[in-house]
């Protein structure tokens, strides 16, 4: 069995959400997985360690193949019945035609706009599909954590090409070094799905509105929102109260568990592991009730 262990800020909700990205994507590329978090009591710098079956590193597999793949958008017919096929032809990034009637390719009911278009991440023959932004609360029973909201609609498979974009093409030694630790990758990132709050900022509150100034480039942390984005397929962190929609709460164990057991934990359920919860709050950096951004992550 390999393992392969990262640095993880575990008050960085958008590091936990990619930790679990890390798993599921290994599970993909190789197999079974296995993931813990390893800390010192009452600190918050940990690691991440992540284990598979064979001599792979699993960690290594998962850069190189993010660093190697393409965005396709999958293209739906719409909400309006005989409406013009939605894609993202506008924004230059591909998309291919399915069926959405088939629950298992498109869980959610058709989108009126390209926006939550799912979105498939393909490299060497492999893929991994991104789709929980579409989800309806009220349909679905649970949360898509969509916290991005770009102007012109501009949609999730656009921002998926963009970060795909910053880390394509890493070589060798860049390679060796993201593996060693993805959260640290920075790239001048003009928008992102805003789960690394590193890069978050509520004009208000700074004074000052970055995209106002054409000299000033937002650095972000690509490996954080892809994973993130991954991480959140099939787990989400818990909205509290549904009435508030900035606030959620996320945990983390020291056991080391399998993808479906993390998936649990990440939502806050012990399952009778030891667990920590942080609790996330956001805030509007521009109007209400559009985008979020994530300002803080304190300890229970």
């Amino acid at each position: 069995m390999a393992e392969a262990t990262i640095p993880v800020d575990l008050r960085n909700p958008g590091q936990v959400f990619a930790c679990l990205g890390l798993m599921e994507t290994a599970e993909i590329l190789l197999g079974p997985a296995e993931g813990a978090y390893v800390w010192r009591e009452g600190e918050t710098a940990a690691r991440f360690a992540l284990a598979v079956a064979g001599d792979a590193d699993p960690i290594r597999e998962v850069i190189s193949f993010l660093a190697a793949a393409d965005a396709v958008a999958l293209a739906s017919r719409g909400a309006t019945p005989g409406a013009k096929p939605l894609d993202t032809d506008r924004w230059t990034v591909p998309s291919v035609a399915f069926d959405n009637v088939d629950a298992s390719i498109f869980p959610f009911e058709p989108p009126g706009s390209p926006a939550p278009l799912p979105v498939r991440l393909t490299a060497g023959g492999r893929a991994i599909t991104i789709t929980h932004w579409g989800d309806d609360a009220v349909l679905m029973g649970r949360d898509n954590v969509k916290f991005w909201a770009g102007s012109g609609g501009y949609p999730g498979a656009a921002l998926a090409r963009d970060a795909l974009d910053l880390v394509k093409g890493l070589g060798a030694n860049a390679l060796a070094s993201a593996a060693g630790d993805p959260f640290a990758v920075s790239a001048p990132q003009s928008s992102s799905f805003s789960f690394d709050w590193r890069r978050s900022y509520v004009p208000l509150d700074a004074g000052f509105s970055p995209n106002a100034h054409a000299a000033i480039n937002m650095v972000g942390f690509p490996f954080v929102e892809l994973l993130a984005a991954i991480g959140l397929e099939n787990a989400r962190p818990e909205r509290p109260d549904r009435r508030n929609k900035l606030a959620y709460r996320y945990a983390v164990s020291s056991a080391r568990l399998p993808t479906l057991f993390a998936r649990a934990v990440l939502g806050g359920q012990s399952l009778g592991f030891p667990i920590r919860r942080f609790r996330i709050q956001l805030d509007w950096p521009g109007q209400e009730g559009q985008a979020r951004c994530i300002i803080d992550s304190r300890e229970e």
